[in-house]
């Protein structure tokens, strides 16, 4: 006769057959990890844009602000780190981090509002804009507008059948120009020497635009932060990478000299 040694207990029974209570799962640090590193500026345009500067509502961005307009322009801003270090050194001016991608734009919305919400009074004169500046700037920017652009890290579109994507070129010099108020500057930085080559040669040979040397920038706050306020900058950091920084200074009246342009 075969005896059945299992417990014949029901608690026990049950106990040793229930399966083990679930685990919770780890919330994620960042809701917005997952996020494209680049967008095609030439296709990407399924957003509401203003028909002139004249339509844009400044105040809905700075409503500390009412009636004063942007003066310095972060094009492809990502996460805002220049963004956000520009604030206390210009707190007269009004600054917008432009950005396409809109999960990277809704990240930076949180993050300004996070430190508007631990600094009181602070961090006033930032925005962020979802839009497409190679196609946009003119509609947010009135003539002469902007006394400082920066375009840190850019896309370096490699392939040269995708150099019409570059945010430099012949053709969008001449908007950065308009919009640039004489004596303005436009601040370039890039990890990749071909691109830097690439945005310094344009800048160069557009006649309203002037290189400044790098030893005469010593003085200026915002050479030192394209160097190390971005996220990217520090990206670089880490990766043990070199930067190549070029900042031109918009004239005045056109210099034509060059067979570039035409003369």
């Amino acid at each position: 006769l075969k005896t059945n040694m299992a417990s014949t207990d029901p608690v026990a029974s049950s106990s040793s057959s229930a399966p083990p209570p679930p685990t919770e799962k780890k919330r994620k640090i960042k809701p917005y990890h997952k996020i494209k590193a680049h967008a095609n500026p030439l296709s990407d345009n399924d957003f509401p844009y203003p028909v002139s500067p004249e339509a844009v509502d400044w105040s809905t961005q700075y409503p500390m602000h009412k009636g004063k307009a942007v003066t310095i322009a972060d094009v492809g801003c990502g996460y805002g780190g220049l963004t956000v270090n520009l604030s206390p050194v210009f707190p007269d001016d009004l600054i917008l981090g432009m950005e396409i991608r809109d999960k990277v734009v809704q990240y930076v919305r949180d993050r300004i509002d996070d430190l508007r919400g631990k600094n009181p009074g602070k961090y006033t004169n930032i925005g962020v804009e979802r839009t497409n500046a190679m196609k946009y700037l003119p509609n947010y920017f009135a003539k002469h507008q902007l006394r400082k652009i920066f375009f840190l890290f850019p896309d370096p579109h490699f392939k040269k059948a995708n150099h019409k994507r570059r945010i430099i070129s012949q053709q969008l010099l001449s908007e950065y120009a308009y919009v640039l108020a004489p004596g303005g500057m436009i601040y370039t930085i890039t990890d990749v020497e071909e691109l830097h080559h690439w945005m310094a040669g344009h800048l160069a040979r557009h006649p309203l635009f002037e290189r400044i040397p790098n030893e005469d920038l010593k003085d200026d706050p915002c050479f030192d932060l394209i160097h190390r306020s971005s996220e990217e900058a520090r990206k670089v950091d880490r990766n043990d990478g070199k930067k190549f920084p070029a900042v031109f200074r918009r004239r005045e009246h056109p210099l034509m000299t060059d067979p570039f342009w035409g003369q």
